[in-house]
């Protein structure tokens, strides 16, 4: 018989330190000829990126050395950091950020200068009739904004660090060249615009030196976000554009854009990192795709001649990167049940084989929440979507007439998405006894442009409020505490929770994870990626400034009264923790319950085991003194400023 006992207090089979460390990061995975390839990001190695190899016959090798770190910090979120092709590895190293060449059975070569880190690469693609590999690059060097563009690399080895190919936009992406080498398609974009709000796809002939003739633009623009340029085995160029309001696949012709499976669904993703790939030819005739509804996806084949759209069965709800290279498919991908694996499948026979776990974790269904799609009236009685898990411990359960605490998410972006697929980190909390709702609020992706701009001049109040209503919707159906609601976030969620603390009276606490509290200081003291992201969300800077200062939760702690957890990387170019720091001071001078740990060594999301379990636990203790039960758990102490029980 299960135990009875108040919610939080569960013991739970997953520790804080399973949680982490039985999980890996999985991405980028790619094909070099009858080998498969992906990228892992394993935290109990100070989170180093690793690429990995698995030969014909099954043999998993680690390509990338232990002294190697396979990450980019172009735009500082990186991606696509390396490109196997022909048997070579080419990889960016994140300590100096130069390439690095390594052939069969040979240590890494460094093949661009050492610039100290100021040249930085990514999104590679080869070109081997000329030697060249055609790169986006970002130059520290000069004063002012890093310059953008792409360049043309000697392969073999590059003292000048590339020749510039195209420049004059302020982003560039994606640089892919036609199956006989003679077009290079890619991306570009400019201030103030994020690549999923406006971003255009360009086409030039390439001549027999790699140099680019005629560019012209042939989609995109301030209104459309076109992402993901691929060319068909047959060399016919394909892309990504929600010009319709959803991101759907289209190919070029000599009449224009053609839509190949028109319908209201996201067939892409929004561009944080480098690299994205959530669609590839499996043949000239075969697409493989993956199709979102509702922030849950599936896997498709599409006929490109038929435009025929078939639902590949598969037992996963999300996926990340595609891959496919005669009849087979190379994905990431999650369920509710199963953590994010890298999978291949055989077209022939529907067969799929699991190379890769994310986790060492077997979820029990007994033990493990299933999320719940709940929809609720949002910000001005919009319907807003979000996911619910309820307790849930085989060994436990929750006592007549109480109910459980709430801990609402708010996911970072803030035009990311939260979705249904296994996460330990979801799990840590629900098998302890505490609901979770993770919401996804207007302004997230996997619902359409229109949903995605409900935040546009909104963001710290339909973010905020979303969250709000979607605690009070299931306090008032009877599943959670209306008196112990919780809210938590990282980075654009930090600055969420920071401004529904600020703000509202909803919550009894909550957890800020290098999260924003000063709007102004953002706009002023970001990198270039994000630099003008602000002028969309709150509005353009200084002309809006007073709206600046009116939605900083720093400005308005006379508001915030409910416990804060404040957790802060000490390296956060994106954010950088002078904010946390001011905010952390403030409260505690003004008396309000305040606690704030500073991670060494970290960045903009925690990627350290010792760091990330640090902080779990911390913040769980933080919730238990705060909402007063006793954790099963020993974890070390959090000094709690001005808290008094």
């Amino acid at each position: 018989m299960p135990t009875v006992a108040r919610c939080g207090s569960w013991r739970s089979r997953l520790s804080a330190e399973r949680a982490v460390a039985a999980g890996i990061g999985l991405s980028d995975v790619a094909f070099d000829g009858d080998s498969v390839l992906w990228q892992e990001s394993r935290p109990t190695e100070k989170g180093r990126n690793v690429v990995m190899r698995r030969a014909a016959g099954g043999t998993l090798h680690e390509l990338s050395p232990a002294s190697f770190n396979a990450r980019t910090r172009v735009h500082e979120y990186g991606g696509c950091a390396y490109l196997m092709h022909g048997g070579v590895l080419v990889f960016s190293h994140f300590a100096d950020q130069r390439l690095y060449r390594a052939g069969a059975g040979q240590p890494p070569q460094a093949i661009t200068p050492d610039s100290g880190g100021a040249l930085r690469y990514a999104d590679l693609c080869a070109d081997a009739a000329r030697g060249l590999l055609w790169a986006v690059r970002e130059d520290h060097r000069g004063s002012g904004e890093p310059r953008n563009g792409l360049v043309a690399l000697n392969a073999r080895g590059d003292a000048a660090g590339g020749r510039v190919a195209a420049e004059g936009h302020d982003f560039y992406a994606a640089p892919r060249l036609s199956p006989d080498g003679r077009q290079l398609a890619w991306l570009s974009w400019n201030h103030p615009d994020m690549p999923w709000d406006g971003c255009e796809l360009w086409l030039a002939e390439v001549d027999a030196q790699g140099v680019l003739q005629q560019p012209r633009r042939l989609a995109g623009g301030r209104d459309e976000a076109v992402q993901q340029p691929r060319w068909s085995p047959d060399g016919r160029l394909h892309f990504i554009s929600d010009r319709s309001g959803w991101w759907n696949l289209y190919r070029w012709t000599e009449a224009g854009a053609e839509a190949l499976c028109p319908m209201a669904a996201e067939f892409g993703q929004p561009m944080w990192n480098l690299g994205l790939a959530t669609y590839a030819f499996a043949s000239s005739r075969q697409l493989v795709c993956c199709v979102g509804r509702q922030a849950v996806s599936q896997l498709a084949l599409l006929d490109t001649e038929t435009l025929e759209l078939r639902t590949l069965d598969t037992p996963f709800s999300s996926f990340g990167s595609v891959a496919a290279n005669a009849g087979r498919v190379l994905f990431t991908a999650a369920s509710p049940l199963q953590p994010s694996s890298v999978c291949l499948l055989q077209l022939d026979d529907g067969g799929i084989e699991t190379l890769r776990r994310g986790s060492t974790i077997d979820a029990d269904a007994q033990d493990t929440s299933v999320a719940e799609p709940v929809a609720f009236p949002g910000a001005g009685s919009a319907t807003a979507h979000a996911f619910y898990y309820a307790p849930r411990n085989r060994d436990f359960a929750i006592p007549p007439g109480e109910r459980p605490p709430l801990l609402v998410m708010s996911h970072g972006g803030p035009t990311a998405m939260a979705v249904d697929a296994y996460r330990a980190g979801v799990q840590y909390w629900s098998s302890r006894g505490i609901a979770v709702l993770d919401v996804n609020y207007g302004g997230s992706s996997g619902f359409g442009r229109a949903y995605r701009q409900r935040l546009d001049g909104a963001w710290g109040v339909a973010d905020v409020l979303d969250c709000i209503h979607g605690a009070r919707f299931l306090a008032a159906r009877g599943d959670v505490d209306a008196r112990r609601l919780i809210i938590r976030g990282g980075s654009a969620g930090g600055f969420t929770t920071l401004s529904a603390l600020a703000f509202h009276d909803a919550f009894a606490c909550g957890t800020s994870l290098y999260g924003i509290g000063d709007l102004e200081l953002l706009a002023a003291d970001t990198h270039k990626f994000e630099a003008r992201y602000l002028d969309r969300l709150v509005g353009p800077y200084p002309a809006a400034r007073e709206r600046y200062l009116a939605r900083s939760p720093i400005h308005h702690l006379d508001g915030l009264r409910r416990p804060l957890l404040l957790l802060q990387g000490a390296e956060d170019q994106v954010v950088p923790p002078e904010q946390s720091r001011r905010m952390h001071a403030a409260l505690k001078a003004r008396g309000v319950p305040v606690a704030y740990l500073e991670f060494e060594g970290e960045q903009h999301g925690f990627r350290q085991l010792k760091n990330i379990v640090r902080a779990l636990e911390a913040e769980a203790y933080f919730y238990s003194r705060v909402l007063g039960f006793e954790l099963a758990d020993a974890v070390e102490p959090l000094a709690i400023d001005n808290l008094q029980l």
